[in-house]
């Protein structure tokens, strides 16, 4: 079951008795929490572009959460825009950070038993350390290569279903279009599969 976060307001109808609750932050597509939604758990999606801010969510309105998914957007922070970075300013970096931090701020207010933040190769390195581990989604059976970083607390040790990368990767061939930004931020099916496996 998915629901919506409406920023501010207490989330009702959840008690211990019910399935673990999944809080995924910054959920676009709704791809990465989708094998714990068709497991049963309750994932509570937080997204900007159905009208809720991840800067404006108060944990104290929250049940308690078993595990946090966050996705941040890397417009900001990925190596394929580097080009841009100097033209954008500090103020485009800052917009991106503070996206960030609210996920992190809510991941230490809630304290769940594993949390996952993921983003590109690029430089929210130097904001949040080292990554714990990086994948490409061929290393899960869909075959493309979109290096990507994580950071957290959870088991790294993902069922792993390689499989060889096509001679073209769609991510980076993907025509403009007002569907580019969302089809290219698409959690991989395989590795949202291998995450959930390890971390129930």
């Amino acid at each position: 079951m998915g629901t919506g976060a409406n920023t501010g307001q207490v989330v009702t109808g959840v008690a211990s008795c019910c399935p673990p609750v999944v809080l995924s932050l910054c959920d676009y597509t709704g791809e990465w929490p989708k094998p714990y939604e068709d497991a049963g758990y309750t994932v509570i999606r937080v997204e900007l572009t159905e009208g809720q801010d991840v800067r404006l969510l108060r944990a104290d309105t929250l049940p308690p959460i078993h595990g946090i998914l966050a996705a941040p957007p890397c417009t900001h922070f990925s190596s394929s825009g580097a080009c841009w970075w100097k033209g954008k300013g500090d103020g485009a970096l800052l917009e991106g950070l503070s996206v960030v931090d609210a996920c992190v701020r809510l991941i230490v207010a809630l304290k769940p038993m594993w949390w996952c933040l993921e983003n590109p190769v690029g430089r929210l390195i130097h904001y949040l350390g080292p990554w714990r581990m990086t994948f490409n989604p061929c290393d899960y059976g869909d075959p493309y290569t979109k290096r990507t970083c994580l950071w957290g607390d959870f088991n790294t040790e993902l069922p792993e279903n390689p499989v060889a990368p096509a001679a073209k990767s769609r991510i980076h061939h993907m025509s403009p279009g007002p569907d580019r930004g969302r089809l290219r931020s698409v959690t991989p099916p395989g590795f949202a599969r291998a995450f959930f496996e390890v971390n129930p």
